[in-house]
């Protein structure tokens, strides 16, 4: 930080979705990057006068793409980058799809300290272990035919053995979070908001 800045609360970061592999540059334009925008306006608007920040990086590529993992290094990479420039504060991750799978992936980093997965894409053998001592969002709709809601509940179940996980299923909610957007837009709000202020995540509300 530069001499006169005020140290942030906390930092909110919102990250896309992508593909199964694709070596081809992330663009502004996709949607899957398009769609986390009022997400993050969400999260911004329920933490104003909190002092948090809000961050919607782009991976470098849009693919997964097997044991690269290009979103989990890019990822890894800016919360370095976060955490150097304003030290320790708390990290908040919120991804969707493949930025979920990311998301929870890098919930080992030391800075991070709560982490949501929407309608994220988890496929069998996740590992949970990084998520001890996180705060744990997981939700999906059960209309998704991208990313199996099952496969969210039964990674949910495993990760319980490490932390304390919320799920949030969403009744017809499909992939995209364009059918009851309200909703995933209030969840993702509501649980960033309470991560940077540690204060309880009551998903009945939702």
């Amino acid at each position: 930080m530069t001499s006169g800045d005020a140290e942030p609360t906390g930092i909110v970061v919102v990250a896309h979705g992508g593909q199964s592999a694709s070596a081809r540059p992330t663009a502004p334009t996709q949607l899957p990057v398009l769609r986390m925008i009022p997400i993050a306006g969400a999260i911004r608007h329920a933490l104003k006068g909190t002092g948090a920040l809000v961050y919607r990086p782009r991976f470098e590529v849009r693919g997964w793409n097997g044991d690269l993992a290009s979103p989990v290094e890019d990822l890894n990479r800016i919360l370095d980058g976060l955490a150097r420039r304003y030290g320790p504060v708390p990290l908040v991750l919120v991804g969707h799809s493949m930025g979920g799978r990311a998301v929870l992936r890098c919930a080992g980093h030391s800075a991070v300290a709560a982490v949501a997965g929407l309608a994220p894409w988890l496929p069998e053998g996740e590992p949970v272990e990084q998520l001890a001592g996180r705060r744990v969002l997981l939700a999906h709709g059960t209309a998704d035919r991208i990313t199996d809601p099952l496969a969210t509940w039964a990674y949910a179940v495993r990760a319980r053995v490490v932390t304390e996980v919320t799920t949030v299923e969403i009744p017809g909610g499909e992939h995209a979070m364009l059918r009851q957007a309200h909703r995933w837009h209030e969840i993702a709000a509501g649980f960033a908001r309470s991560a940077v202020r540690r204060e309880p995540f009551t998903a009945s509300r939702f």
